[in-house]
């Protein structure tokens, strides 16, 4: 029997560990996207590769972490028969990227460590004879520039090959020493190599800072008791998924909504879902399937797996209570069917920048009002569904050097059931904040000439939708700017009978005073004067307005 005071300890405990991996990565970065808008997650896991414990950090980040660990895990320790990064050993640390082995999209690089407790592995080469790492911990982090065709990393492309460097599993560290080869060979493929090598300092950083603390706990309570707590979280995490979903109606909840486009065709993408909320012999159990989808398309919407599980733990997660431990232990009811070559499970050589980014909250969307047809009183009107992404990237006059500034700007949350949405605030996927305009302007050859919430874009209803932004930036520098948004054609649904919010819109302003409505996904050469305003869309209504 397990005791739920233990359980409740080391729950805090091992949450502590991921929150402090999280501060300390930080407070160390280099770049204003990481130590200010805190596009960055960490989280802990055990000997078999679970997660056991996540930072407060970005959701899409989180529910898709486990699989890059997979990855290294994978990698090194059983893929010895053909080339791989050799078994983990303690110092090392395996950096990745690849949106197909367990990655989200380029910009979002990856560091696994593992960690050994007191004893080392042996030089045995008999696979049976080496002791494996007791835990492992992990950190992602968003960087502003990987290479490729457009500044930033995120742009219209066609293929993976035009968004960036892409790193499968390799080991970045050996031994606690960096492995310089590997560093040059991804430095020389970025516009911005001082950032990028600073914020990859900060990220191995939060690796040792997690393995240290673990190392404390296991010296303090013993190996044995730290992971026997470990795997009753995860039990404990399975049992109350089934509890909640024993109070959700069984049955088949179909939903379905739309991006505008893939910025390369301007038909519009379908996202489909089926949720099957199954109770054999009174054990609840849910799959989720998104069998309908639209095919995998050209433009870079197109979203992997990982992305598709992480949105689906994020909306179930959601809505448990908020103390429940985050653990891998949360999805072993939930059965996720993705079918491969759709536009949620794209392939190779497929571009994937946006997936991660606006695909993901669509998927959300779409989740949500499945749900709501089971659980109306427990579901919210549809968020302002993109995190319209800006890069700006050029040579800054003041330094003669290549730049990268890149954000994603909030917009309005869905109105709820029982009070209005909230207004300009980051929503869903995305758990991070605006890059305040002094550090904007110190950084980058930029001036922020408006920043203000878009008045009357949140839905009309019983309870309101909230207001989405407005954002206007000025160049200080030649530069391109290169945009991936959605919700410009169709606003965020309400429920309910709740008016729908308004959909956003971006406009470039020239030095003459003439504007030029841009689309979703574009990318487009701006002068030394000129601006872009984005407008982001409001939030959904949620019941009918009783005027």
């Amino acid at each position: 029997m397990r005791d739920p005071i233990e359980l409740e300890v080391f729950k805090n405990l091992y949450h502590s560990i991921a929150e402090e991996m999280g501060a300390a990565l930080r407070r160390t970065s280099f770049s204003p996207n990481i130590k200010e808008r805190r596009d960055y997650s960490c989280a802990v896991f055990d000997a078999r590769g679970q997660v056991i414990a996540m930072g407060d950090h970005m959701p899409v980040h989180l529910g898709s972490m486990p699989m890059s660990v997979a990855a290294a895990i994978e990698q090194c320790e059983f893929n010895q028969s053909r080339i791989g990064c050799g078994r983990f050993e303690p110092g090392d640390v395996v950096m990745l990227n690849d949106p197909f082995r367990g990655g989200t999209h380029l910009p979002d690089i990856t560091m696994v460590m593992s960690v050994f407790i007191g004893a080392k592995r042996t030089s045995s080469t008999n696979a049976t004879s080496a002791i494996a790492p007791d835990f492992y911990v992990a950190s992602r982090a968003h960087h502003a520039d990987v290479g490729g065709a457009y500044p930033g990393s995120m742009g219209p492309c066609r293929e993976i090959y035009q968004e960036g460097l892409r790193i499968p599993p390799v080991k970045l560290m050996r031994a606690g020493k960096i492995v310089p080869d590997v560093l040059a060979l991804l430095l020389n493929n970025v516009r911005t190599p001082e950032e990028r090598e600073g914020d990859l300092g900060a990220q191995i950083a939060a690796c040792q800072t997690g393995a240290q603390r673990l190392r404390e706990l296991v010296s303090r309570y013993g190996l044995a008791r730290t992971q026997q707590a470990a795997s009753g979280l995860l039990d404990y995490s399975e049992e109350l998924m089934r509890a909640f979903l024993a109070t959700v109606p069984p049955g088949k909840y179909h939903a379905e909504d739309f991006l505008d486009d893939d910025g390369v065709d301007s038909k519009p993408v379908r996202i489909a879902v089926t949720i099957n909320i199954a109770r054999p012999r009174r054990n609840p159990a849910v799959t989720i399937d998104f069998a309908g989808s639209d095919p995998q398309v050209q433009g870079a919407v197109n979203a992997v797996e990982a992305i598709t599980y992480s949105a689906c733990f994020y909306v179930l997660r959601c809505l448990l209570r908020e103390d429940i431990p985050a653990t891998a232990g949360l999805m072993r009811p939930i059965r996720v069917i993705a079918p491969a070559g759709t536009i949620v499970n794209a392939r190779p050589p497929a571009a994937v920048a946006g997936g991660n980014v606006e695909t993901s909250q669509r998927m959300v969307d779409v989740l949500l009002r499945a749900l709501a047809q089971a659980i109306p009183d427990r579901i919210p009107a549809a968020a302002a569904g993109t995190m319209n992404n800006l890069t700006i990237g050029g040579i800054d006059s003041r330094t003669h050097q290549p730049f990268a500034y890149y954000e994603t700007i909030a917009g309005g949350m869905g109105a709820r059931p029982t009070k209005d949405g909230v207004s300009g605030v980051h929503t869903h996927m995305t758990n991070s904040l605006n890059t305040p305009a002094e550090a904007l302007e110190n950084a980058y050859p930029v001036r922020l000439r408006q920043y203000s919430l878009r008045a009357g874009s949140g839905g009309k209803g019983l309870y309101n939708g909230g207001d989405g932004i407005i954002r206007e930036i000025e160049v200080l520098t030649d530069a391109q700017v290169t945009l991936l948004a959605d919700r410009r054609t169709r606003g965020p649904y309400g429920l309910a009978g709740g008016e729908d919010g308004a959909p956003g819109r971006t406009t470039i302003i020239r030095q003459d005073g003439s504007e030029e409505i841009l689309p979703g996904k574009t990318s487009a050469r701006l002068r030394a004067g000129d601006r872009v305003r984005i407008e982001s869309p409001g939030g959904g209504a949620w019941g009918k307005s009783p005027r």
